[in-house]
């Protein structure tokens, strides 16, 4: 059974069905980006916040930027492979590995690039 992923599921606020609370003092500030394709569609990105609330909030900024690359490729579709989360001194770092595909690869946490590009644009968490 494949699990759709919804980035909007991955960030708290987006339960609410409101954008993040800057009024708690807690504001995302979207650093940069690395990419490094692998081999064939494998692709990693590596990506750095401050004002993350938990590893969700990293997970769902590479998740953006994984579903962007994929549309910029042509591609429909993204499966999460392996992410990794570290904080150090008030930094977010991530690093995400994907495979890329035109059609539904099947398998656990596939994430719709359209659906979840569209989510990123609503709540304002940066792409490619």
């Amino acid at each position: 059974m494949a699990l759709m992923i919804s980035t909007c599921a991955a960030l708290s606020a987006c339960t609410t069905g409101e954008t993040p609370d800057v009024d708690s003092g807690v504001v995302p500030e979207y650093g940069s980006v690395q990419t490094k394709l692998l081999e064939g569609d494998l692709v990693s990105f590596d990506v750095q916040m401050r004002g993350a609330t938990s590893d969700a909030d990293v997970l769902a900024f590479s998740d953006c930027v994984a579903a962007q690359y994929a549309l910029i490729r042509g591609d429909g579709f993204v499966r999460r492979v392996r992410n990794d989360v570290d904080r150090h001194r008030g930094v977010w770092m991530g690093q995400g590995v994907y495979t890329l595909s035109k059609t539904h690869p099947g398998g656990r946490y596939i994430i719709d690039a359209e659906v979840t590009a569209a989510e990123c644009r609503a709540y304002h968490i940066p792409m490619v």
